[in-house]
């Protein structure tokens, strides 16, 4: 069954109704008929069976046959600070943290990272980042799309941090594995998690010092080195598999 996302004023009682690039995707793409069954969720995580009873060129109209609270989500909202990476490992990263139930990913231009990206160029970046994240949903079945953040500098994400409840920072120096298990299992269902990941090379000690200031919480992942890629979406699967126990 396909799957389609939309916002809450798209939505009565009856009906949903469908607009933008879906109406295209929907009519000449997939080839659509009325009486074809389709799954549409809002962002508040509620998916909703529909049948098309309607296709125009500007919208499509589907009426409601029932409606289910997602299973899919997780239990608390997860959101990864990732120092930009080079080439395209930050697409990777999008798409697994997406598949691992992450509710939002930060771009973060750090001091170490090598990768520089113009203002003038963010949107566009910007632009398909999101459309990973939307396509990464879709197929992992999630009843919201996370958003790519614009891009913040370090001191703007540690401002942006202080909303959550608990903040992470996987660090080469962090204490023994059995610390960061006690900080996991710590963690409820229903918090809010930063989880913050350098770039190659990861975090300047400046960087480190000023996390510590903020409570951020050292975590290790392990006696190896990791890649950039490989510590995000190991984080975000550690505390995925906590998370739904």
């Amino acid at each position: 069954m396909y799957h389609f996302f939309v916002e809450q004023n798209q939505i009565s009682e009856t009906h949903i109704t469908i607009i933008g690039s879906d109406v295209n995707h929907i009519k000449n793409v997939l080839r659509m008929k009325e009486g074809e069954e389709i799954m549409i969720s809002n962002p508040d995580g509620w998916d909703y069976y529909c049948t098309i009873s309607q296709i125009s060129n500007e919208q499509i109209e589907a009426k409601i046959s029932f409606v289910e609270e997602s299973g899919h989500e997780l239990p608390s909202k997860i959101f990864l600070f990732q120092g930009l990476p080079k080439g395209d490992k930050m697409e990777l990263i999008i798409q697994k943290a997406v598949e691992l139930g992450v509710f939002e990913i930060i771009p973060v231009a750090t001091k170490r990272a090598v990768v520089k990206i113009d203002k003038k160029k963010e949107e566009s970046k910007r632009k398909r980042w999101n459309a990973i994240s939307e396509s990464a949903a879709k197929q992992s079945k999630r009843s919201v799309i996370p958003n790519v953040h614009e891009v913040l500098t370090f001191k703007e994400a540690l401002e942006y941090a202080k909303q959550l409840d608990v903040v992470l920072m996987p660090y080469e120096m962090a204490k023994e594995m059995s610390e960061t298990k006690k900080v996991i299992k710590q963690i409820q269902r229903g918090q809010s998690i930063g989880i913050f990941i350098g770039p190659e090379g990861g975090f300047d000690e400046t960087e480190i010092c000023k996390a510590m200031e903020e409570s951020f919480i050292p975590i290790t992942l392990g006696k190896r080195i990791l890649r950039t890629e490989t510590a995000a979406i190991t984080a975000v699967s550690v505390i995925m598999f906590h998370l739904e126990q």
